[in-house]
């Protein structure tokens, strides 16, 4: 007989300077979860002055219980010429496994919704995993719906800097 892991408290907070090490605990918590290269040193780097330097370009959401942060929210906002509003989009949401169950990953999920709200965004929008089955029946637990008629796609960056190396006529 299982038995469902026990409801806890989390709390979510924006994260701040001091949190990046844990940060980026989470980032390569994730990566590992996913099976992914976790961020070298220098994307650390990157990700932690990109958080919380002079100009941040995402912001960070801790889920933190008995002062410890066991999940994270990155988000940042877009723009929808068809509502002309902003889109708040999430980049991540992730929870470490022994909290996964109990509250935390809802927590973080309506924070970000609140947060959508706050800043009067059209709409929230965010992508899954097409194998990461538990993170999709969440969502739809909560009333998101999969996007089927919309492909996602990505150019990294080697593709961009070898297609602005060529003339427009040879694309």
């Amino acid at each position: 007989m299982s038995q469902e892991p026990s409801r806890k408290t989390y709390h979510v907070r924006k994260a701040v300077p001091a949190d990046g090490r844990h940060l980026l605990e989470l980032v390569h918590a994730l990566a590992d979860y996913e099976s992914l290269p976790p961020p070298d040193h220098d994307a650390g780097e990157r990700l932690l002055r990109d958080a919380f330097g002079g100009h941040p370009r995402f912001d960070v959401y801790l889920a933190v219980t008995d002062d410890l942060a066991v999940g994270y929210a990155i988000v940042f906002e877009t723009y929808s010429s068809f509502l002309a509003l902003p889109t708040l989009f999430l980049e991540d949401l992730f929870v470490l496994p022994d909290h996964r169950g109990r509250g935390a990953g809802k927590a973080l999920f309506l924070h970000c919704v609140r947060e959508a709200v706050r800043r009067g965004c059209g709409r929230m929008d965010w992508t899954v995993l097409d194998w990461n089955v538990p993170a999709r029946e969440f969502y739809h637990r909560l009333g998101a719906r999969h996007l089927a008629d919309w492909e996602y796609y990505r150019l990294d960056g080697a593709v961009m800097r070898r297609l602005l190396e060529q003339p427009p006529d040879a694309l």
